[in-house]
């Protein structure tokens, strides 16, 4: 009964591990080891608490050990050491792995059912922007404002979670909302990636890609579109510069297929790129796309094929389902 139990628990804390780490590898991991701990423990849980509560604790007990003297990760755009980069020089610099945020599958991260409001706050909780502000908060501030604005957590329980007092949690509340607003997260428009607006514009963009219609794929972005692509610094800026980036560096894009995604509460796609003259397509890279009065306003490309076996999808397009 109580595998059942936690089994039943292992998507939301998916979701909350992976807003307070920024990885979607560590995510698991994390939810991995709460399973361990909670199933080693469970003879002293006696139903003192509820389930529920019980186990955000051990995860955020884990996700605070994980975190402990480990830098922040990020988006290119947000490093101050890489700058917008012309496209001669793209792809001059390149960091670790465990530099970067990562990007999240939906169906690992997201409810798939329940009040329509809750399920916008939490896709929006998701978004590549939104996760990389709250790489930015200490820890501790980072659970707070996870659990009281995005799962709606009362400041009590908050407070019985992380051992602290009703005060301490308002103030780390405030100060969180304060350093979120300061880098303009909450101003970002929120977007249903499944409305028939969005699908058709990533049906247009999908299309325009495999084709490798430059002509086509201008008219979708905005005009101060950005692009980037983790685990290079680069990021791009402007319609002209991320079209000949695409007939320049990466020209060698020509030819792949796609398959559409929803990632990080928006669209798109994972890309297969040909590996050679009548060779098979190989996994390339996850596209997430921003999007903004029905344009594209940027586009960031996740090159660690790593996801591809994480998120569960296949090899090679022609294997989908």
């Amino acid at each position: 009964m109580l595998e059942l139990e936690l089994d039943e628990r292992r998507g939301e804390l998916t979701g909350y591990c992976y807003r307070m780490l920024g990885s979607s590898f560590d995510a698991e991991d994390a939810v991995q080891e709460t399973m361990v701990r909670a199933w080693r423990a469970h003879d002293r849980f006696e139903g003192r608490s509820a389930l529920r509560s019980w186990l955000y604790r051990i995860a955020t007990n884990v996700c605070l050990d994980m975190l402990a003297g480990r830098k922040r990760r990020a988006r290119p755009v947000d490093l101050t050491s890489a700058p917008w980069q012309p496209v001669e020089h793209s792809l001059a610099g390149r960091q670790p792995e465990a530099t970067w945020l990562e990007p999240a599958l939906d169906s690992k991260v997201l409810p798939t059912s329940g009040d329509p409001a809750d399920v916008a706050v939490a896709r929006d909780s998701v978004r590549l922007a939104f996760v990389a502000a709250l790489q930015y908060l200490p820890p501790r501030q980072r659970a707070v404002l996870i659990l009281r604005d995005v799962l709606r957590w009362r400041a009590d329980e908050v407070a019985e979670l992380l051992d602290t007092s009703v005060a301490s949690v308002n103030s780390a509340l405030q100060r969180a909302r304060a350093s979120l607003s300061a880098r303009g997260v909450t101003e970002s428009p929120s977007v249903d990636p499944l409305d028939d607006e969005h699908r058709e514009l990533l049906s247009r963009y999908v299309d325009a890609f495999e084709r490798y219609d430059m002509d086509a794929l201008v008219t979708l972005l905005h005009e101060d579109a950005t692009q980037s692509m983790p685990p290079y610094e680069m990021w791009l800026r402007g319609r002209d510069d991320v079209v000949q980036w695409m007939l320049g560096p990466g020209h060698g894009c020509r030819g792949s297929r796609v398959s559409p995604l929803q990632l990080n509460g928006s669209p798109g796609f994972a890309q297969y790129r040909p590996s050679g003259p009548g060779g098979r397509h190989e996994p390339w890279g996850l596209h997430v796309l921003d999007i903004a009065d029905g344009r594209v306003t940027g586009v960031t490309t996740f090159l660690d094929t790593r996801l591809f076996a994480l998120f569960g999808l296949p090899e090679h397009p022609d294997d989908a389902t």
